[in-house]
């Protein structure tokens, strides 16, 4: 039996980007937002210690799923295996993947 694709997830967050890798990943049930479940680090015994690397593992630490804007995520690929999670300073200008326009309620139009 295949064992369980893993998936890079590149997204914005806060002024940076970031890439973690997942086991999981689905639209969630909360209107908007990508569900990412069970995140796969590199082995913590290694000699070289990325910094990025460890914020990201330090700051999901104990977290079981985490719920991301869809209009942040960059990119989703299935990949062969994990890589270093990484979170870099975004560079030039980012434009936010336009979201559908609101309708005005029944009866207001």
């Amino acid at each position: 039996m295949a064992s369980k694709p893993i998936y890079r997830v590149v997204f914005h967050n806060q002024g940076e980007v970031w890439e973690l890798y997942a086991r999981e990943i689905f639209q969630s049930e909360l209107w908007g937002f990508l569900e990412v479940e069970e995140l796969v680090f590199e082995d913590a015994s290694k000699l070289v210690v990325d910094p990025a690397s460890e914020k990201l593992r330090r700051t999901f630490e104990g977290v079981n799923r985490s719920y991301i804007p869809l209009n942040s995520i960059v990119r989703i690929d299935e990949v062969e295996r994990e890589g270093a999670a990484k979170a870099v300073k975004a560079e030039g200008k980012v434009a936010e993947f336009p979201r559908p326009m609101s309708w005005p309620p029944r009866g207001e139009e």
